[in-house]
């Protein structure tokens, strides 16, 4: 006969975490300054100063710091510092992911265009761009911003790591589950039932 179990056991309690965007995701989803070039010069929108975003933004964030630095103490100003540059990095991911869509939509139209059997993808009257063409030149913009987000966001994160000497990473937040502790509570009330 199979002995129970008679120590306590521990529940384990698993807490899921919310990933923040990385500086890897928005250069994974960002054009770089060389695609960001080919696509200005490819559609003849504005040349983005990159450089000039990029140092702009670091020291934003530096002098940010200096300004602060006689009312916050180094874990303040970590803490303050994580979450500025963390919007900075989640607003350039989220811009990056917004392009992608975007190609991606301006590549199907493109092809359904291609296809001569195809009335509905067919130029506009003259004077109007087709559809696609117009979904080519929003995908050229999305990504000339989504560029310009990138070297905000590695600006603010190069000035993080000089402040508070530490490379920067996302803070990872618990998801809010308020559904476990209520459905904890009536199992409870219920358990209690049987008392």
């Amino acid at each position: 006969m199979a002995k129970p179990a008679t120590a306590s056991r521990q529940s384990a309690r698993v807490v899921q975490l919310r990933k923040g965007a990385t500086v890897e995701m928005v250069r994974l989803t960002c054009p770089d300054s060389a695609q960001a070039l080919k696509i200005a010069e490819s559609f003849g929108t504005a040349i983005v100063d990159s450089d000039g975003i990029r140092d702009l933004h670091e020291r934003l964030i530096s002098e940010t710091a200096d300004a602060l630095s006689e009312g916050l103490g180094e874990k303040a100003m970590q803490i303050h510092l994580q979450r500025i540059v963390g919007a900075f990095v989640g607003s350039a991911h989220g811009a990056g992911q917004f392009y992608s869509r975007a190609v991606t939509e301006a590549r199907d139209a493109t092809a359904k265009a291609a296809n001569d059997s195809r009335d509905e993808d067919l130029d506009g009257p003259v004077g109007y761009d087709s559809a696609a063409q117009r979904k080519r030149e929003f995908a050229a913009d999305m990504g000339v911003q989504a560029h310009a987000l990138r070297m905000a966001a590695e600006g603010a994160v190069a000035a993080y790591k000089q402040v508070v000497g530490e490379t920067w990473k996302p803070f990872d937040r618990p998801v809010d589950n308020p559904g476990h502790s209520l459905d904890r509570k009536a199992a409870q009330a219920q358990m209690s039932a049987f008392d």
